[in-house]
């Protein structure tokens, strides 16, 4: 059995997906939601689901070592970012190598980096007048949005297209791929 952390910052409709997706999987399970927003509504999400939860703060995470600890001691073998808005420390790169992966609603290289998420990315899509917009779920490394590309969908942006529109089709990719990409990585990586 594979056990996956999904680190989370906001509502934790993604994660809330990925836990459904893969409640009777037999070779991967959902072992821990890590959340670094103590108002975050994935709280409420991951104890509806009876997902152990594990909070964190901006000084533990920065010199991550009882987090490694913690995550080793739960024996997780892979991390999910659903929404998490921290960069991720180095020591937690070195500890799961090619094994964090990351969600981004825009086709990077174009629209990524600090400061870039949620309806920041659709609005500056949208000013920017681009013809299309999707999700990448890319590998995570020490800089944001900069790791290797794992899978791309697009989509056209209709004529009268606006943020919270362009968030909700965004949305929609995400719930449909993310869960699909997670398992075939895992299971590859199994293999």
């Amino acid at each position: 059995m594979k056990r996956l952390a999904i680190f989370v910052s906001g509502s934790g409709t993604n994660m809330h997906r990925i836990a459904n997706y893969f409640s009777n999987h037999p070779q991967i399970e959902i072992s821990l939601v890590v959340c670094n927003n103590p108002n975050a509504g994935a709280i409420a999400r991951a104890k509806s689901l009876g997902i152990p939860l594990l909070m964190i703060n901006r000084k533990s995470f920065k010199n991550p070592k009882t987090l490694i600890d913690e995550l080793y001691k739960k024996q997780i073998d892979w991390i999910i970012l659903a929404g998490f808005l921290w960069l991720i420390p180095k020591a937690l790169i070195q500890a799961y190598p090619n094994k964090i992966v990351n969600i981004h609603p825009a086709l990077l290289p174009d629209y990524g980096g600090k400061g870039m998420y949620g309806e920041k990315v659709h609005q500056a899509v949208i000013n920017n007048g681009e013809k299309k917009s999707g999700i990448t779920i890319h590998f995570v490394n020490e800089h944001y949005d900069a790791g290797a590309v794992i899978f791309q969908q697009q989509l056209e942006l209709h004529a009268d297209e606006t943020p919270e529109s362009l968030a909700r089709r965004i949305h929609e990719l995400e719930y449909k791929h993310f869960p699909e990409v997670i398992a075939q990585l895992v299971l590859k990586a199994d293999n």
